[in-house]
């Protein structure tokens, strides 16, 4: 998200379309991130939501106090940030029309990358938009709470989905609706014969961390790390109900700055490579890092990447042996001992 959709959320207030909010009020802010200016006179309280950690980390040390999950209700008004995900931009806004107050006023800002005229036709279409300013590359939303909000949580409040009958996610997270193609590859190539402990690397909902258990009922325990707060609930509840005899940890924690404190036997991981919109391969290369620092003396790394993602020089660079294990038509999947 760049600041100019910062800039745009607060538009309408520095440009006095809509009022100051004063010190006696309170603000509910969703997807916020760091670099937020209000403008001069904004006093109203702001409770920050985020709960993508290395979006979180910066906040915190900014001085906002931010939380991983929505609470409280009653709020005077509300600012929404518009993300890349459509499921989680129509749970923002229905999160907001829950929680302020009838007759406040809601923002809603982002660009077109983002998603933000979809979004716009959905509230007109519901008559909920009052103005829409476009100003900073990308457009700000305005709408007052309504009395009646049924209409408009019918159609954005998002639900948990199953996949495979046994798995839930939610919108908004990596391949919510389905198993990812990359890691069901890697799952059909871990092992069976496993009984240390193993750690999950960006383990989203929770699949792979399932798969091994699984493939492996000897395991010992699994250590689960994720930098999305939701992801992780989802994935606590998918271990629980798939491996409720395994000894499970869950972390909440951004992998590039913030490594395991434990050693491991084995770290598995289909690792993100996208930041926004655009392929960001150092992402992977950080988390391959992470792993080798994570690794015990003979452990293992296996890990799944699109084909022509540059991560072979790091795995040679950072442990004693390195290889590929097999590869498809778009993905391959790479073995590296410590």
């Amino acid at each position: 998200m760049s600041r100019d959709a910062l800039k745009t959320l607060f538009h309408p207030f520095a440009a006095e379309v809509l009022p100051l909010p004063g010190a006696d009020e309170r603000y509910l802010f969703l997807g916020a991130e760091a670099g937020l200016r209000p403008p001069e006179g904004f006093a109203a309280t702001l409770d920050c939501v985020q709960g993508f950690r290395p979006f979180y980390l910066p906040l915190e040390k900014a001085g906002f106090a931010p939380k991983p999950l929505v609470e409280g209700e009653d709020y005077d008004g509300a600012l929404v940030l518009v993300g890349k995900h459509k499921g989680e931009n129509e749970n923002r806004v229905a999160e907001a029309l829950k929680r302020v107050r009838t007759g406040g006023v809601i923002v809603v800002a982002g660009g077109k990358e983002d998603g933000i005229q979809p979004l716009r036709k959905a509230l007109e279409r519901l008559g909920l938009l009052t103005d829409h300013m476009p100003k900073y590359h990308g457009v700000a939303l305005i709408l007052r709470c309504p009395e009646d909000i049924a209409p408009a949580l019918a159609q954005f409040a998002t639900h948990p989905v199953t996949v495979e009958g046994r798995f839930t996610a939610a919108p908004g997270m990596f391949s919510h609706d389905r198993v990812d193609a990359g890691s069901e590859l890697l799952a059909s190539r871990l092992p069976t014969n496993f009984d240390g402990n193993a750690a999950d690397f960006g383990a989203g909902w929770g699949y792979l961390s399932v798969m091994l258990a699984t493939k492996s009922p000897a395991t010992a325990r699994i250590d689960l790390f994720e930098a999305d707060y939701a992801a992780l609930d989802y994935a606590k509840a998918n271990l629980a109900a798939n491996c409720p005899k395994l000894t499970t940890r869950f972390f909440w924690q951004d992998l590039g700055s913030e490594p395991p404190k434990e050693k491991y036997d084995l770290v598995i991981m289909n690792p993100p490579f996208h930041e926004a919109q655009a392929a960001e391969p150092g992402l992977g290369q950080a988390f391959i890092r992470a792993a080798a620092a994570a690794l015990r003396p003979g452990g293992e790394l296996l890990l799944v990447a699109n084909r022509g993602l540059p991560y072979e020089p790091v795995l040679k660079e950072a442990f004693r042996e390195s290889g590929e294990v097999c590869r498809n038509a778009r993905f391959k999947i790479l073995q590296a001992r410590k």
